[in-house]
């Protein structure tokens, strides 16, 4: 039985995809060994099975002087701490899975000359696998990467964005066309920052749309804790139909019966609307690092899957013109739908599978 290790940072982003690639090595006969930071004591659950093996990180961002000062330090300890344990597991690959908590890892696999692979899930390469692009044997990408790209793309492999099993389950799921006088259903998520901005854009724009579409509308929306209530006053006042929740655990079913949605473009998210085959508004988070959420969601409308919209830009009067817009020609959204399902890469689990095995002939 050989040994995989992957590292990953410890936010969604980073160990969904791990999380999917490991179930699968797991079903191939590979032993797996998830190097991290000390965040990884929490994983066991997510990776049953694997050992969890503590490295020491830390990132330059958003730190305090004394932090920057020891970052360095901390990331050579991490170097050589994976190192030896890289060198004791002796794995036949290791991939990362990008967050800062990766980059020790990676480099010592590199150093030690192990096959190397990185998963790309943006459009835009993010800082950590920068660091070690340049010197891993292969990149798996989810979206054609646009900026801060390899010197060999030759090393770039498109096998799109791993996904966890409930999204997998749905995908491709029947787009059902908004009917004649039937229920417009709308649903609105985009994570805790994402929450607040449409908690405050979202609702105004439902007042301005015409009676007859409000009457027929059925939204289910994520907001803050703190916003809940100030949001279902105003779709009270708005007499529209409208659920509300800070987090929803069935999220891909609920993809499945929206016939519009309003979210974020983080890779995950575009991926999954992708996948599931639902015509979408994004907006793009405007702090996020390097811009990296506006590529991807102009990859989701070059294949004519949705609208993008910076937040600057987006008022409540632009956003119920979109509304009203879209609504009105449930065959343009019908379209979009089924647009949206050719950047879809449903085996994209597989498919990096089958990468790790090619690295692992490679050694």
């Amino acid at each position: 039985m050989t040994t995989i290790v992957l590292s990953a940072g410890g936010t969604g982003g980073h160990l969904f995809p791990a999380q999917a690639l490991a179930g699968e090595l797991v079903r191939r006969g590979k032993q797996i060994v998830v190097m991290t930071d000390s965040r990884g004591h929490g994983y066991t659950d997510a990776f049953p099975g694997a050992r969890i093996e503590i490295v020491p990180s830390a990132a330059f961002s958003d730190r305090s002087f004394i932090g920057l000062v020891s970052a360095p330090f901390e990331i050579v300890a991490g170097i050589v701490v994976s190192l030896t344990k890289l060198l004791r597991i002796r794995p036949s690959a290791v991939i990362g899975f990008g967050g800062y908590p990766s980059v020790p890892v990676m480099v010592a696999a590199c150093l030690a000359r192990f096959p190397t692979a990185i998963l790309a899930p943006d459009a835009v390469l993010g800082r950590a696998n920068r660091l070690v692009a340049n010197f891993v044997r292969m990149i798996a990408a989810n979206f054609p990467l646009v900026r801060f790209v390899p010197k060999d793309m030759s090393k770039v492999v498109y096998t799109g964005n791993p996904l966890r099993p409930e999204v997998i389950g749905v995908a491709g799921a029947p787009y059902e066309m908004p009917a004649k006088d039937g229920p417009l259903h709308l649903l609105v998520f985009g994570g805790s920052q994402g929450a607040r901005a449409f908690s405050e854009l979202v609702p105004p724009a439902i007042a301005l749309l015409p009676a007859a579409m409000k009457a027929r509308l059925e939204i289910i929306q994520q907001c803050r804790p703190e916003d809940l209530e100030t949001v279902r006053v105003a779709y009270s006042a708005a007499n529209v139909k409208a659920e509300l929740a800070p987090f929803f655990r069935d999220l891909p079913l609920r993809m499945v019966r929206a016939h519009l949605v309003i979210a974020r473009s983080g890779a995950g998210t575009v991926s999954e609307l992708a996948t599931i085959g639902r015509p979408a508004i994004l907006v793009p988070l405007p702090h996020a690092l390097d811009d990296n959420q506006t590529p991807n969601a102009d990859a989701l409308v070059q294949v004519g899957g949705g609208w993008r919209v910076a937040q600057k830009d987006l008022t409540s009067e632009k956003l119920a013109g979109m509304l009203t817009a879209a609504f009105s020609d449930p065959h343009a959204l019908a379209k979009c739908a089924a647009d949206a399902r050719k950047l879809a890469k449903p085996d994209a689990t597989l498919r990096l599978a089958d990468l790790v095995e090619k690295l692992e002939a490679s050694a």
